[in-house]
């Protein structure tokens, strides 16, 4: 059953996971689980609300460590690298793997600082002339520099929800990640800017190994191409996303995706 779960295919994956276990104190909320996340695919994490989702996501960048009393069991690792190990880099590991959150959080600075922030506290540009592409690349491939390129020194909080989130995510590109990891990034967001950051998703599947965490089910379907369902910490089922839509193996997922509870 577990290795029906982790992968069905046999693409060499970005991150692999084995056993993954993650507790808050004496609570468990992540048990046992094993999946493996390819870079040309668009993974999409689906399950009612506590069953365990965004605590696994913020796993995969060891975001929990911020947590006081977390605990991580079992093997996570990037590119065959255990992202657990002493010797690993968490500030550069969290450069490598993104993290884009529910609600937009801009920096309270400029639109091109927000971008640039990271290049700079990593050492990413020699020069002005280096940031300024980095940030209009980032800018680009986020849909949102013809919209701001006028404006680059207004405040990145200005801008419309729909417009941070895109920030957020230039933000995230700017430091050139390999993961980028979505927690619930329109769950804030109106139809038309939630539209937007589907179709950045779709632009961005291949050249970033992508992960959302998504209540929308409907939104799972739409932008993504594998979906890992949870429930009560638990991975039930992980396969193809049109597989899982249409034909779960599990009757959990049967009954989550047919509304019978959720």
């Amino acid at each position: 059953m577990k290795e029906a779960i982790m992968s069905s295919t046999t693409a060499t994956p970005k991150i692999s996971t084995r056993s993954v276990n993650v507790f808050y104190g004496e609570n468990q909320a992540i048990k046992d689980v094993s999946i493996d996340v390819e870079m040309d695919n668009v993974t999409a994490f689906i399950g009612p609300s506590g069953c365990g989702k965004s605590t696994f996501l913020r796993s995969l960048n060891r975001m929990n460590d911020t947590i006081v009393g977390a605990r991580v069991e079992g093997k996570i690792e990037l590119d065959g690298k255990n992202i657990y190990d002493p010797s690993m880099d968490v500030v550069q590991l969290r450069a490598r793997v993104g993290m884009v959150f529910q609600k937009p959080n801009p920096f309270p600075k400029s639109i091109y600082d927000n971008v640039a922030y990271g290049p700079r506290i990593h050492g990413l540009c020699a020069n002005k002339a280096e940031l300024d592409m980095i940030v209009e690349n980032s800018l680009q491939k986020a849909g949102l520099w013809d919209e701001v390129k006028d404006r680059l020194t207004n405040s990145g909080t200005a801008l419309s929800g729909g417009q941070q989130q895109r920030l957020c995510i230039a933000r995230a590109i700017a430091v050139d990640p390999e993961v980028i990891l979505m927690d619930e990034p329109c769950s804030a967001l109106d139809p038309i800017a939630t539209a937007k950051i589907e179709e950045l998703i779709h632009d961005l599947r291949g050249k970033y190994a992508i992960i959302i965490v998504t209540h929308n089910m409907q939104q799972a379907a739409r932008v993504s191409q594998r979906t890992a369902f949870f429930h009560l910490g638990t991975l039930v089922e992980f396969g193809e996303t049109s597989e899982i839509f249409t034909n779960p193996r599990e009757e959990k997922t049967k009954d989550y995706i047919t509304g019978r509870y959720g």
